[in-house]
């Protein structure tokens, strides 16, 4: 599959259950393979990434509703928790300190250069996901969630949550995207 391609089927999949079409195993190497080839600035190297998995999954998803004290519909948190597992995805601020101060020059660009390279990774997980035929869709249920994922997953302060990408076996497809002007958002000069 080509990048095109791969970019038009990654969609929001919001129907999704554990009936992953391929083996757990992997879904995991393809995550650490996109991890490692993503790039960002300076060789930083400060996206993390944690998957929730089995018991994991349901767990996260249950302290994700608890964390908003029922102002999220149950219904809504279960869609995502049906789903295989969950990517949630960080940058550690202690990386981007350590090379704000190698590198003052820079230093007030290093927090957005984590976020673009977390944002890249973003979209190559969820495009490879899917290229093994599985939906995903992005959620951002941070900051409300930090405290307590943090506390689930035993992770340190310096791990910043950006997003949240629930995963699994698509059971329908979303609507079809409508085409836009695309010269909107897209200048051309010669």
């Amino acid at each position: 599959m080509g990048i095109i391609e791969s970019l038009e089927k990654r969609r929001s999949y919001y129907s999704i259950n554990k009936e992953l079409p391929v083996d757990t195993g992997e879904v995991i190497e393809q995550i650490e393979k996109l991890t490692e080839l993503v790039p960002d600035a300076f060789n930083m190297k400060s996206s993390r990434v944690v998957v929730a998995l089995g018991e994991k999954q349901e767990l996260l998803w249950d302290a994700i509703y608890d964390a908003f004290e029922g102002q999220v519909p149950r219904e809504k948190i279960d869609s995502f928790k049906a789903g295989a597992g969950t990517i949630l995805y960080y940058y550690d601020q202690e990386v981007v300190k350590g090379l704000q101060g190698q590198f003052p020059l820079y230093a007030d660009n290093f927090p957005a250069w984590a976020m673009q390279s977390s944002a890249m990774l973003q979209i190559s997980i969820w495009s490879g996901l899917r290229e093994l035929g599985i939906g995903a869709s992005l959620q951002h249920y941070n900051p409300v969630i930090d405290q307590k994922v943090r506390e689930l997953f035993d992770l340190p302060e310096s791990y910043l949550l950006i997003a949240q990408m629930p995963f699994g076996g698509i059971v329908n497809e979303p609507d079809l995207k409508e085409k836009e002007d695309i010269t909107k958002r897209v200048q051309i000069e010669k």
